[in-house]
């Protein structure tokens, strides 16, 4: 790709994230222009090619995301969900646990991976799609940890099931995503030793998702 064909992409996400971060209000093309750096004229030609693809609508002087986000949005969970599974694979062996990736949706942590060790005689039946508070458990926590923090992992016990245990990592430079890596068991978890496997497993699931 050119120098000026980079450029150009560059300007039409940035414009795309624009439109996005304007919320239901929506943004005018002029507040857009201010937004990215470019001239309206600028952002006109950018608009073209969003529109065509049903990424973008105008709506009179205004410019609202198009229907074809959702259509790329349905693919991220699925996508997301292949990509972590080998790394939770890896993770649930080693530990003998459940393990799982949990996202941030809104207020709540909702598990959109999980795998099952197939070792051990019984473990938590923890279903994608559960959904909980952020502050209620080890998954929502790691999230909340901050990076160069004294904290790498946090930690639960019975906070989602009664009886069970959870260790959790946060899974870092990922544009976009906030989100954990973790572990949940019905027997007490050395979070001394299961800790740093999370944060290895997140650290090789950041990496998966940045190629």
């Amino acid at each position: 790709m050119s120098r000026e064909g980079s450029l150009t992409l560059e300007r039409g996400l940035a414009l795309l994230q624009a439109v996005a971060d304007s919320g239901e209000q929506a943004a005018t093309i002029s507040e857009l222009a201010v937004a990215i750096g470019a001239s309206r004229a600028a952002v006109y030609r950018l608009l073209v090619p969003l529109a065509e693809r049903g990424l973008i609508w105008r709506d009179g002087t205004k410019v609202r995301l198009g229907v074809g986000v959702l259509r790329l949005a349905g693919q991220v969970l699925p996508q997301l969900r292949e990509a972590a599974r080998p790394v939770l694979r890896e993770l649930a062996e080693k530990v003998g646990a459940t393990a799982h990736l949990t996202v941030a949706q809104g207020e709540h942590a909702q598990a959109v991976a999980v795998v099952e060790p197939s070792w051990t005689s019984y473990h938590v039946a923890y279903r994608v799609g559960s959904r909980h508070a952020l502050a209620a458990g080890a998954a929502g926590r790691a999230m909340a940890l901050r990076p160069g923090g004294t904290d790498r992992w946090s930690v639960s016990t019975g906070e989602i099931e009664a009886g069970a245990s959870g260790v959790a990592a946060p899974v870092r430079g990922v544009p976009g995503l906030r989100a954990s890596v973790g572990v949940i068991s019905l027997e007490p978890l050395d979070s001394d030793e299961v800790g740093p496997l999370t944060v290895e497993a997140a650290l090789k699931l950041a990496e998966v998702l940045r190629i």
